[in-house]
């Protein structure tokens, strides 16, 4: 059997002695704890020197690995001068932290989506997790360092690789000699301040990363508040550290050494075992065969759910705009200068060149694999007409400002709103420029469409629905040859056996038909460029064009009850175009309803709805899809049904049917078919009739007017008792006879 010692200079209460089998051996492992006591750690290593197969040297302090050499620390190269006396091997295990460290933040960023893509992270002592710091910073670059505030006492973050590498090759050199350290930490002021900014930054942030050595020293300003929701990079923690950190709040521990053993040992544990396993010292084991135990080995980083369950938020951003100069009035800081005239018409261009700004936080967003998202609505101030007065590079420009801000936030992708998506190449520039993923969205706002359109047909009931079988009902696209417009049109091919396709590029016409007949041969399909002929056939209506104000469709001329579904944005139809027409029902499609207890500011829908093109960037947060996936005027029908897919596993559903006015009720879109069925000639069944949404309370009424209309039967035919009964003055008896004297 191998007998492995660690000879600690922690505390020797949490010294330990176990058996256990590794590498196909048995050990024996036993722990020492001197209480920081040197000398004491060097009579031990005499004493069981040839005793044991290897030493571990635990609770030192390892050598940066940045900055000039003589900056090792003094225990480190006592203890290494202590080592070339004995004849037993000894270790810190320095050797196996450097590889399975770096190794393990690939793993993490590897099995988990993309971890650690963009985060925004804290790292308490660069100078003690350089190499660490340094492999993270291939997925984000916001990372802040706080040496010199923890080191020397200077309200200062280090905000970059280079600043920190600058900072321990020249500055750190310096201030290590400078008097300047003990007067800032013992100076009230200053000492409050670093406490204040660094308990800030720990808010700020949302991972921290805590070197193991003096773990409780680094955080002792942290509490609740700092700590909460967070996640925290360490190693070796045992599980008075877990207690500590679950207390405050933190959601997740990654603790870096490798689990191998049922107990938490330090890695100078674990390279003194594979030491006495191999038979020859550290310096001889290279980085490949650290690499090839971990792999055979299967080890993996810890990762500890101090709160007991699993969590995890991926971070999202979204762009929006104003979409006309009534949401400027909706605004408190510039409202009441729209009052003032001709004013709002100067204010809508000056916006247009405004940089970009966050207008709301959006926060609790939980999937039912309890995947959770968190993002930001970054605005840009232009409105369609001011992006269409300037050239595509005019928005692209803001977009990309947008995309920067999203990424100092910590967005892990970003979706292009309304009609920053249609601007240009629909968002192709844009994702080639930015520095984090874009998405335009229009794959779910196809998908979104037809959802909805085909919820509002079945609640209309005018077009009979048989399972399995094509609809009989005429259906028409305009736009058809845009990028959602072709999605629709394969999608309503795959429901409708009539289907009407409008655009105005008659060659893209012809190719998209031939395109849907080869994979629906049985679909009829009559293409136009002008929807006024067959507007008055048609049962279901998308229209796609975002014509920016331009009249697309005359709502006149439409059949009674036909479903209109207005995919565009901004939307082709106005409040007063849809107010013509009570007997079509209009909605505003594309809204989905989100997982969990959102909370957002009003985007101008009901709370915790959000339109298509946002729940895809969201859809894709939650499953960890940080990548390019919905970008040009070319959707691929393969993403839609996919984001389709995704959008169920997450716990997207359709919301409820949206118009001009908000949502539309049951009764709302009775009161529509109604009004068509009046249209049209027509008169509700007496079985559609009892089925109403509100049948109960109209059957209620009735009884009530008729019990009312006998009440007043009864009244008329029953004898008046007597006149003041009738409510009428008594007749005098002299009076009587007068009137008869006379009329004889």
């Amino acid at each position: 059997m191998k007998r492995v010692i660690c000879i600690s200079l922690g505390s020797s209460k949490y010294d330990y002695e176990f058996n256990t089998e590794f590498l196909g051996q048995d050990f024996h492992v036993k722990r020492i704890g001197t209480d920081g006591d040197l000398r004491k750690a060097e009579a031990l290593l005499v004493k069981w020197d040839r005793a044991a197969d290897a030493f571990g040297i635990g609770s030192v302090k390892f050598p940066y690995t940045i900055g000039p050499k003589r900056l090792t620390e003094e225990r480190t190269r006592q203890i290494e001068n202590i080592s070339k006396r004995i004849k037993t091997p000894v270790t810190t295990g320095a050797n196996l932290r450097k590889v399975t460290f770096e190794w393990s933040i690939h793993h993490i960023q590897y099995n988990l989506n993309g971890f650690f893509t963009n985060a925004r992270i804290l790292v308490l002592s660069g100078m003690a997790n350089y190499n660490l710091a340094k492999i993270i910073s291939e997925y984000t670059d916001n990372i802040t360092f706080a040496d010199p505030i923890l080191e020397h006492g200077i309200p200062k973050f280090l905000n970059s690789i280079k600043e920190l590498e600058l900072y321990a090759n020249g500055v750190h050199e310096v201030l290590k000699y400078a008097p300047g350290k003990r007067l800032a930490t013992s100076t009230m002021p200053i000492k409050t301040w670093n406490e204040y900014i660094l308990r800030k930054a720990m808010q700020k942030n949302t991972m921290i990363m805590v070197p193991y050595h003096e773990f409780d020293e680094y955080l002792k300003v942290a509490g609740l508040e700092e700590l909460g929701k967070k996640i925290v990079i360490t190693s070796t923690v045992y599980d008075a550290r877990v207690d500590f950190l679950r207390k405050r709040g933190v959601d997740m521990i990654i603790d870096n050494t490798p689990r191998i053993l049922e107990r938490v040992v330090g890695v100078n544990v674990l390279e003194a075992m594979i030491i006495a396993a191999l038979g020859k010292p550290s310096a001889k084991i290279t980085d490949d065969e650290f690499m090839e135990i971990i792999s055979d080995q299967h080890l993996e980083p810890k990762i500890i759910y101090p709160q007991g369950e699993p969590r995890r938020i991926n971070r999202f951003a979204f762009v929006i705009h104003p979409l006309s100069q009534n949401d400027f009035k909706k605004e408190k800081a510039v409202g009441m200068f729209t009052k003032i005239p001709g004013f709002v018409d100067t204010l809508e261009k000056v916006m247009a060149y405004s940089p970009p700004f966050i207008y709301s936080k959006i926060t609790g967003v939980k999937s039912p694999t309890g995947m959770e998202a968190e993002g930001w609505l970054i605005s840009v101030g232009g409105t369609p007409k001011q992006m269409l007065a300037h050239s595509p590079e005019f928005t692209y420009k803001r977009l990309l400002q947008a995309a920067r801000m999203a990424k100092r936030l910590g967005a892990q992708i970003m979706g292009l709103g309304a009609f920053t998506k249609v601007v240009g190449d629909a968002g192709v520039t844009v994702s080639r420029q930015a520095e984090i993923p874009i998405t335009t969205g229009n794959s779910y706002s196809a998908s979104g469409a037809l959802w909805a359109a085909a919820d509002a047909v079945r609640r209309m009931g005018l077009i009979k629905v048989e399972k399995g079988k094509l609809l009989d009902a005429k259906a028409m696209v305009m736009g058809a040859t845009g990028s959602i417009g072709a999605v629709c049109s394969r999608l309503l091919a795959l429901v409708v056996n009539d289907l009407y396709l409008v655009g105005r590029q008659t060659a893209k016409l012809l190719a998209l038909k031939k395109s849907i007949q080869d994979e629906h041969p049985g679909c009829k399909i009559t293409l136009s460029t002008y929807a006024d002929r067959y507007l008055k056939d048609m049962d279901i209506i998308v229209t796609t064009t975002s014509g920016a104000g331009k009249k697309i469709l005359d709502i006149t001329k439409v059949k009674p009850g036909c479903v209109i579904t207005d995919v565009a944005r901004p939307l082709d139809l106005s409040p007063e175009d849809v107010a013509k027409r009570p007997d079509v029902l209009v909605i505003e499609s594309g809204e989905i309803e989100l997982p969990g207890k959102v909370k957002m500011k009003n985007i101008g829908l009901p709370q915790g709805v959000a339109y298509a093109c946002l729940a895809e960037t969201i859809v894709l947060a939650l499953e960890g899809r940080f990548e390019v996936f919905t970008v040009g005027r070319d959707i691929e029908w393969e993403k839609v049904k996919e984001i389709y897919r995704l959008g169920l596993k997450h716990g997207m559903k359709l919301a409820a049917i949206s118009g001009h006015k908000g949502v539309y009720t049951d009764e709302d879109i009775q009161r529509v078919k109604e009004l068509a069925l009046e249209a049209r000639g027509e008169k509700i069944s007496k079985k559609e009739e009892k089925s109403r949404p509100d049948a109960g309370l109209r059957a209620a009424a009735a009884v009530k007017e008729r019990k009312k209309a006998d009440v007043k039967t009864k009244a008329v035919k029953k004898p008046a008792a007597s006149s003041k009964a009738s409510g009428k003055p008594k007749a005098n008896f002299k009076d009587k006879k007068a009137r008869a004297s006379k009329e004889h």
